[in-house]
């Protein structure tokens, strides 16, 4: 479903690229922030990269 008039699409906190609403559900922490995506980190490695940035090692 595209983005509404107005509304702007989620981004990669750590490289500001833009990503899907849906990735953004699945990846998003609790507080909606994206710390890796594919543009920043390997796809198998998404979710690490994440942690890691947010533990900030």
């Amino acid at each position: 479903m595209p983005a509404e008039a107005g509304t702007t699409m989620p981004t990669c906190d750590h490289c500001d690229a833009h990503v899907s609403e849906r990735f953004a559900r699945v990846f998003a922490d609790e507080h909606g922030e994206i710390h890796a995506c594919v543009s920043c980190s390997a796809n198998a490695g998404i979710a690490e990269a994440a942690k890691e940035r947010v533990r900030g090692t």
